[in-house]
C-alpha cells in the first residue's frame, strides 16, 4: 500500500469591532481560497479542501471566524517546499492571525507548523512570513520478556 499523508488545519482570521471593517477582510479572505480552484499540480491545494464558516453564532463563529482544511495525499511530504510555498502564498492575500498545518505521515511522524501574525494582524501583502515547526516521531517497539 502507499504511504498516506494527512494535511489538516485551521486559519483564524482577523476579529473586529467594526462591522464594514469585518466584512472586507472576510470576503477578501473568501476570494482568495475560491480563487484556488479545484484544478491544481501537485501536491494540490484547492477550495474543496476548506470550509468558511457563516458569519452567524448558532454556526461556530463568534468572534473568530475559523476557517479549517484537510487533504490527504500520497506521500506529500516528499514535495513539502512545493505545498508549503503554495499555502504561504495563500496567507499572503488574506486577513489571520495565526494559521496552523499539521502533517501526518507514515513514516517520519507528526508535524506541527504554526504562522502568527507580526503585528496585531497579518494584511494582503504584509512582509515575509515566518513559520515554526514542532515534530513528534512515535517508535512503538515491543519488549518480549523471556
Amino acid at each position: 500500500m502507499d504511504q498516506e499523508s494527512i494535511v489538516y488545519g485551521v486559519i483564524r482570521d482577523v476579529p473586529s469591532s467594526s462591522s464594514h471593517e469585518l466584512a472586507r477582510f472576510r470576503l477578501t479572505n473568501c476570494n482568495a481560497i475560491l480563487e484556488l480552484g479545484e484544478v491544481d499540480m501537485q501536491p494540490a491545494l484547492l477550495t474543496s479542501m476548506f470550509s468558511l464558516p457563516s458569519d452567524e453564532l448558532l454556526s461556530g463563529t463568534y468572534q473568530t471566524q475559523v476557517i479549517h482544511f484537510a487533504a490527504s495525499y500520497k506521500a506529500v511530504e516528499y514535495e513539502w517546499e512545493r505545498w508549503m510555498s503554495k499555502f504561504e502564498r495563500l496567507l499572503t492575500q488574506m486577513y489571520w492571525v495565526s494559521a496552523t498545518v499539521h502533517l501526518e505521515t507514515e513514516l517520519s511522524g507528526k508535524h506541527t507548523f504554526n504562522w502568527d501574525a507580526t503585528g496585531i494582524h497579518h494584511c494582503p501583502g504584509d512582509a515575509a512570513l515566518s513559520v515554526r515547526c514542532e515534530w513528534e516521531h512515535d517508535v512503538s517497539f515491543r519488549y518480549a520478556a523471556s
